[in-house]
């Protein structure tokens, strides 16, 4: 007898700054609801930002966070987020270059994970105000599981 998978709550943040910047984030919520394992249960408004970093010229971001149920392990969530990213497009020519979809795994549970290639809680998600922004709208009082402070208070000191 198999025990039911035990369902785990991420959070995800989607971005886009190619082509029609909505369309690739309700694509990518669409195909992470669509997966078996996982089910969307909120996603925050679009925000319009500014990039950070990577090359001048690039086009603004629509940035967005979503909460996940889902019964896939950390690294098979990473997974799924890459393959979307794939189907959606999304080419890895430029470090912080633009994008049609970018899918980072925020936080998942309250696990810490160091590990090649996957790190959780996101490494810098504390620092980037385009992250937290949207995830303080559906998650404000979820506390970081290594700061000890809530998205609301990251975000308000962000830059």
């Amino acid at each position: 007898m198999t025990s039911p998978a035990q369902t785990t709550t991420a959070y995800i943040a989607l971005g886009s700054n190619l082509g029609d910047r909505r369309a690739f984030i309700q694509s990518a919520l669409t195909m992470l609801d669509a997966d078996d394992r996982t089910r969307v249960i909120k996603s925050s408004p679009l925000l319009e930002t500014a990039p950070v970093g990577g090359p001048a010229g690039q086009g603004a971001f629509l940035n967005a966070a979503c909460e996940l149920q889902t019964t896939r392990s950390p690294r098979e969530l990473l997974e799924l987020l890459l393959g979307i990213e794939v189907q959606l497009g999304r080419e890895r020519r430029q470090r912080w270059g633009p994008r049609t979809i970018d899918l980072d795994l925020l936080l998942y549970g309250d696990a810490v994970v160091d590990e090649p290639g996957l790190h959780i809680p996101h490494p810098r998600m504390h620092e980037r105000r385009f992250v937290l922004e949207p995830l303080a709208i559906i998650a404000g009082e979820l506390s970081h599981p290594t700061l000890g402070r809530t998205v609301s208070e990251l975000c308000r000191e962000a830059r």
